[in-house]
């Protein structure tokens, strides 16, 4: 039973960008502009699930090898690589970074708490991953894991996800009031994933962009 997702998203702070001159980007391509150089906060794919999915749905948008180009040349604008695929979010909100690559969930609480950022889904279309509840088979806990399931589905779960970003079930929940109504755009712009070749692929993907981009990565504690 899928019960969470979440996907990649751009978050901008208004005020920041406007104060650099900067742009509005639409797009992932725009990142590599120039202009952005030193102001875009990026999750590391090798500590981020959420820069994970970035880096793979890159490849899977734009080939491999375009992708490498790519990411080379927005390695050049990328400021930081963080730990953590919420903090460049939490980085545009405070204004440490114009631009923040990070995840529409973290995006939407930082909206609704006031600071000045607009989520942008870039138009090329973004990666996504989504979290299940399954029983494993022989499990030795069998009762526990069937409360569990009928947990995910009960009325306890639409209630959890009315607070949330992003859920599986849209039909069962009412949205959030107090939250932008953005889900339709977020789904609409969802890549065909390859969840298989991305985890097929992960430890080779990873070792790369280490070698190549890791020297800008933040301490880690």
């Amino acid at each position: 039973v899928g019960n969470y997702g979440w996907a990649g998203c751009i978050c901008w702070n208004r005020i920041e960008a406007e104060k650099l001159g900067l742009p509005k980007p639409k797009s992932w391509a725009e990142l590599v502009n120039p202009i952005y150089k030193g102001h875009i906060s990026m999750p590391n794919p090798a500590s981020s699930g959420t820069g994970f999915l970035d880096v793979s749905s890159w490849m899977q948008i734009m080939g491999e090898d375009k992708a490498w180009e790519y990411m080379d040349a927005l390695h050049e604008n990328v400021g930081i690589y963080t730990h953590s695929g919420s903090k460049p979010c939490k980085q545009a909100g405070a204004g440490e970074f114009p631009i923040g690559i990070s995840w529409p969930g973290r995006a939407i609480k930082i909206i609704k708490a006031g600071a000045p950022i607009d989520m942008i889904i870039p138009e090329e279309g973004i990666g996504w991953e989504m979290q299940v509840v399954a029983i494993m088979k022989g499990t030795d806990n069998l009762p526990d894991a069937k409360r569990l399931m009928d947990w995910t589905l009960a009325r306890g779960m639409e209630l959890f996800g009315e607070r949330q970003s992003i859920i599986a079930d849209i039909s069962k929940v009412k949205k959030d009031p107090e939250l932008p109504d953005f889900y339709d755009e977020v789904v609409a712009k969802l890549i065909n994933n390859d969840f298989v070749w991305a985890a097929e692929n992960k430890t080779e993907i990873v070792g790369e962009w280490k070698k190549r981009y890791d020297g800008k990565s933040e301490p880690k504690k």
